[in-house]
């Protein structure tokens, strides 16, 4: 039974963690990205210390780890809980201004800045929020919800087990982790080492969703190569890659294969950045689906509109590269179900219905999972991911706080 009385701290923390500039760079090849993520990460490891977790620290590679020692006899798997300290690189979270939108009693939010407004009907989850607290901010950056959110969430839940002793559980592990931004928030990570042998992020959405399906996902440049010469003298000679990269999206289907015009377990194709000359374009893609067999479909569509799109360029020339980047996570976790079973049971004995959901996209336990620490995800309480329009309530928040708490709980029960 969780405490009635017991003062949350996970809202003054957020509020503080959000003041930190932490977007990640995914043109980068330092690790972390940006170096000032490890400003955020060393002050959360000197936080968690004075908490009482003696061992937390951060690794040469700036991921936070720290333990919650066990306090009961049983033999408890030891589990995990994660969450990263970087921002989306697409917009920025510099400066942000928090405000919070006190009882809240229905339709739109507008924010003061840049005429943001925070539409209900964009937002079907505002609906079950009446009489909530709402976090924003003023408009002009994104919040930083996405994952701070997950962030206050676990510190505030390391607080409620050191304040409490008498609540049983196993050894927890910490981890807070940079870049999952950008894909690499496990490209370091020492399993190992963690030493847990299942884990959460705390990266998701609604109240109640435990989820343990994501996309499969690679990325993929194409490059088209032209000719350059002086414009003055071009004429029959310049071959200007550009509008090769131009002609090509345009060749691509408008009403198809976006992610503007797919939901549910449809994937998609999604050109992010381009950017070139005359000489040399560079166009970089996403490439979704649940299943990674499809994955393969959508590279070679792309790779034959890229060379059909050639043959009205003499002379240019195309390259294709694939990255692959992570797999869908279900394929490990249905070898595991205990994890979301415990998970699911923690939701139902604080009265929140389950949810089981397919994040159309990934976390950091995508990777971890294959890396041998199976890794669901569960609800933030953070929503409008990536936008100046991200919000998270109060009233999630502290019911994240105690998922986590009554997680560990049922492990310990049920070992």
């Amino acid at each position: 039974m969780f405490d009635k009385n017991y003062q949350f701290t996970c809202v003054e923390r957020f509020l503080k963690y959000v003041k930190y500039d932490t977007q990640s760079d995914e043109s980068s090849e330092s690790f972390p990205s940006t170096a000032k993520q490890l400003i955020l990460l060393k002050d959360l490891a000197a936080e968690l210390k004075e908490l009482g977790l003696v061992d937390a620290h951060t690794d040469e590679n700036g991921y936070v780890i720290a333990t919650v020692p066990a306090n009961t006899k049983k033999d408890v798997p030891v589990i995990g809980f994660i969450a990263h300290v970087d921002t989306s690189p697409a917009v920025s979270g510099e400066n942000v201004n928090a405000l919070i939108h006190e009882n809240y009693q229905g339709g739109d939010i507008p924010l003061p800045r840049d005429g943001q407004v925070i539409r209900a009907e964009d937002n079907p989850d505002m609906k079950a929020m009446i009489g909530y607290d709402i976090i924003t901010s003023d408009g002009s950056t994104l919040l930083g919800a996405d994952n701070k959110s997950g962030i206050a969430e676990i510190v505030d839940a390391v607080n409620y087990f050191l304040l409490h002793p008498e609540l049983k559980h196993g050894t927890i592990k910490i981890c807070f982790t940079p870049d999952e931004e950008v894909g690499r928030g496990a490209e370091k990570f020492n399993v190992e080492k963690f030493g847990a042998k299942f884990a959460y992020t705390v990266d998701g959405q609604t109240r109640g969703e435990v989820e343990t399906e994501t996309f499969c996902a690679d990325s993929m440049v194409i490059t088209f190569t032209g000719k350059n010469i002086h414009p003055g003298y071009a004429k029959d000679k310049m071959v200007n890659s550009i509008k090769i990269a131009s002609r090509f999206i345009d060749d691509l289907p408008q009403d198809a294969f976006s992610p503007e015009t797919t939901e549910g377990r449809e994937g998609y194709v999604h050109c992010y950045k381009i950017e070139g000359t005359e000489e040399e374009t560079n166009l970089r893609f996403i490439i979704r689906d649940f299943e990674a067999s499809k994955l393969k479909d959508y590279e070679a569509y792309l790779e034959r509109v890229a060379n059909e799109t050639l043959l009205q360029f003499q002379g240019s020339k195309v390259t294709c590269s694939v990255f692959e980047q992570y797999r869908n996570m279900r394929y490990v976790l249905d070898m595991h179900p205990e994890v979301a079973d415990n998970a699911i049971e923690a939701m139902r004995r604080l009265d929140i219905a389950p949810l089981m959901s397919s994040i159309r996209g990934g976390t950091d336990g995508s990777r971890l999972s294959y890396m041998g620490l199976p890794t669901p995800n569960i609800f933030a309480g953070e929503h409008s991911f990536h936008s100046k329009t991200e919000w998270v309530a109060i009233q999630d928040m502290e019911m994240a706080v105690r998922a986590i708490v009554t997680i560990a709980q049922v492990w310990e029960e049920r070992a």
